[in-house]
């Protein structure tokens, strides 16, 4: 249908989370059609962003310096760790506003299953990090599946011999959430972590 170029531009689209082979062919099309405006400034764009990001040696996030933004920045609270499995969670976290800590991206999750063990995330590291006397809590803001759940048990083990407080993001009723739409794992955990009004 296309010349191999263009094949191989939809083929590298297409690995792209949440794009398929048609959305990469409409983008593809889109990039070709608009090649000043939209295909020369993204290859500019992405061979920078090739070149200049880098992972952040303390918490695991994406920046173009090394301590990143957040870590560097001294208006954070070094107190407070905020302890993520990717960096897309970071950065959703961010995108709140109500954290005002530093962070710790895990890179995954355990999973037995996959032969994903503690040695195979940065684990290690935040106990170390969770060991300084600034740091009085770490809160886990990992997945509320099997996965996220044995990560989390197995960290706040890890950190039981610390003095740091181990705190984990509330679960339960989402707000403007109704209950004849929630799942009944969310409501029995919404009833689970009750509270008085």
């Amino acid at each position: 249908m296309a010349g191999p170029q263009i094949e191989a531009l939809i083929r590298q689209l297409s690995k792209l989370p949440g794009l398929g082979p048609r959305s990469a062919r409409r983008i593809a099309l889109a990039l070709i059609k608009r090649r000043e405006s939209l295909l020369d400034p993204l290859v500019q764009t992405l061979a920078a962003a090739s070149e200049a990001v880098k992972v952040c040696t303390r918490c695991g996030n994406f920046d173009s310096i090394d301590p990143c933004t957040i870590c560097g920045d001294p208006r954070r609270d070094p107190a407070l760790i905020c302890v993520v499995e990717d960096v897309a969670d970071l950065w959703a976290l961010e995108r709140t506003g109500a954290f005002r800590g530093r962070y710790h991206v895990t890179g995954g999750l355990l999973s037995p299953l996959d032969g994903i063990g503690p040695g195979d995330l940065r684990i290690d590291r935040l106990v170390a990090r969770a060991e300084a006397p600034e740091v009085r809590e770490v809160v886990l803001a990992l997945s509320a599946t099997v996965d996220g759940q044995t990560t989390a048990h197995y960290i706040a083990e890890r950190l039981a011999g610390t003095t740091t407080t181990v705190s984990g993001l509330a679960h339960g009723m989402p707000i403007g959430g109704e209950l004849d739409y929630l799942d009944d794992g969310t409501i029995a955990a919404a009833l689970t972590a009750r509270r008085p009004v």
